[in-house]
């Protein structure tokens, strides 16, 4: 019987030892301004700083590829439509707009800048890897 009476009081006090802890994590956790994940009056939200997505402040100045840049032409789901995509550039959002800005220039057509890629309308990989190299990427043509 002592045994037994031993455990449970041993038991008892790991136990509040664990209730403690959990108290102390709970309060000393930091929470968020708010949970908003979508307003109808911006649309989708930075999840860091609480901005539109158009308006962060926390990504603009982060790099979005790996410097492994790829050059391919897609037309999956652009109804036959050619599309020249450059991918992989260790690039800040901004510094990969006006790439575009200068490529699109280049090639006599139109683009966007989406998803961490530029796009380029129609098949201009050859003219684009020509661009890249005088800027400095080095690029391969993939598919």
């Amino acid at each position: 019987m002592k045994c037994r009476k031993i455990v449970i009081i041993f038991s008892d006090l790991i136990m509040a030892e664990v209730i403690k802890s959990i108290k102390i994590l709970s309060i000393g956790k930091v929470m968020k301004k708010s949970n908003l994940v979508y307003s109808t009056d911006q649309g989708r939200l930075c999840p860091e700083c609480e901005q539109a997505l158009e308006n962060c402040n926390c990504q603009q100045n982060q790099i979005l590829g790996d410097g492994k840049v790829s050059i391919k032409l897609e037309t999956k789901g652009r109804k036959g439509k050619g599309v020249t995509l450059v991918q992989g550039l260790a690039l800040t959002l901004d510094d990969m707009k006006i790439l575009g800005k200068k490529l699109k220039a280049q090639c006599g057509t139109g683009g966007a800048v989406k998803d961490g890629a530029i796009e380029i309308q129609g098949d201009n990989r050859q003219k684009i890897k020509e661009l890249l190299l005088k800027e400095g990427f080095s690029s391969k043509i993939t598919g």
